[in-house]
């Protein structure tokens, strides 16, 4: 692998590309520099796969400069693109009855000359081995599961020694151990100086294995930055169409991202008091009813608080195995004055005294029982909603 410059490995600015008169790229400006791993994500029909084949020459955009290494695409030669520069398409289709081996061996093209017949065996080893496609290299492609031809393309692409990987949708056909392991190993190629880009649909391993994340949405770049920052941005729900909630998966230490059933048009604001997986459902469902929800108080940490905290609500935290200071109980009745309902859950009692009836809720895994003449709790999501919406009325 050899740098011509030290521009940006890839470098776009102001594309713009239309099919038909219909706009499909507009105004696009990107860059991806040697050792970083960049992930552009979207929905479906937003540009990704148009984006990326302009990079790599096949479609010449109406406006703007795709450059490689500094040097503009429109002047290098098919061979010269692909020294710089290897795809890893979305369809894994191919036409003819190919070995793997054969598949693989096509990368060398870019650095043959016509009357260069050499195998340039080690190259396509060592992609193979990488890869891991050498249990198969004779058999014909086409007999190939998806997953399995979708690793004799990536194979291609490493053959290819180039400066950059351009991946379109590379974990699509994939299992989950082989998702993990083929973007593990982009990454480890990164690593090494080159430069990759993936349009990729899963935005949990977009946050686990990219240093930035492109969000293009209607032909355009609505937000970029670290994945946490962009997965974060109310831009990517608006986008997507859905509600998402952000929140740190403990064994990665990455971000890790949910859809969510956005809120319905129900009003009124709705106290929960108490935390553990009881708060933690209680605030769930009330939020995805359309309620306000507050919290609190709970203790820092509490499932229940960050939970809330991925919904972006307002939740009144307490050091743990310490009892509510005077600051903690004004917090908590700012919230009650404020509140149509309450809602006491897990250790609930801990709230300060208020005019507003509370509705006990028990929505964890042991049911809870009324006593001394305190109403029993109500037990199903259906039952808590329906209780605050008498509260509320």
């Amino acid at each position: 692998m050899t740098r011509a410059s030290d521009e940006p490995t890839i470098q776009l600015d102001r594309l713009s590309l239309s099919f038909d008169g219909a706009g499909v790229l507009d105004d696009v400006s990107l860059s991806v520099a040697a050792g970083e791993f960049v992930a552009l994500v979207g929905p479906n029909g937003a540009g990704k796969t148009t984006l990326l084949r302009t990079i790599n020459g096949v479609l010449d955009p109406d406006a703007g400069t795709v450059r490689l290494d500094g040097d503009p695409v429109q002047d290098l030669s098919p061979k010269a693109i692909g020294r710089r520069v290897a795809t890893v398409p979305q369809d894994t289709h191919v036409g003819f009855s190919f070995s793997a081996e054969q598949i693989v061996e096509m990368g060398r093209t870019p650095h043959r000359s016509r009357l260069d017949w050499r195998a340039d065996a080690d190259p396509v080893e060592r992609a193979m081995a990488r890869t891991e496609t050498l249990g198969f290299r004779d058999r014909a492609v086409d007999s190939l599961s998806g997953g399995e031809r979708q690793r004799v393309l990536l194979a291609r692409a490493l053959a290819q020694e180039p400066d950059a990987l351009v991946l379109d949708e590379p974990t699509a056909n994939l299992d989950i151990n082989h998702q993990v392991e083929v973007l593990g190993l982009v990454a480890d190629l990164v690593a090494e100086g080159r430069a990759a880009l993936a349009a990729i649909h899963d935005l949990n391993l977009a946050a686990r294995f990219c240093d930035r994340v492109l969000l293009l949405s209607d032909g355009r770049i609505r937000a970029r930055g670290p994945p946490a920052d962009v997965l974060g941005d109310e831009t990517l729900a608006e986008a997507f169409g859905t509600e998402t909630a952000v929140s740190r998966d403990h064994v990665t230490g990455t971000p890790r991202i949910a859809a969510l059933d956005g809120p319905s048009d129900r009003d009124g604001h709705v106290h929960v008091a108490g935390g553990g997986v009881g708060g933690a459902a209680a605030v769930r469902v009330l939020w995805q009813a359309g309620h306000e929800v507050t919290l609190g108080p709970v203790p820092e940490g509490d499932v229940a608080a960050d939970v809330a905290a991925d919904l972006g609500l307002h939740v009144v935290t307490a050091p743990a195995f310490d009892p509510p200071g005077e600051r903690v109980r004004a917090a908590t009745r700012e919230c009650l004055r404020e509140a149509d309902a309450l809602v006491t859950a897990g250790h609930g009692d801990v709230v300060p005294a208020t005019e507003t009836p509370r509705i006990r809720a028990a929505l964890g895994p042991r049911s809870a029982r009324g006593d001394g003449g305190t109403p029993a709790a109500v037990e199903s999501e259906s039952e808590l909603l329906a209780a605050v919406r008498r509260q509320i009325d």
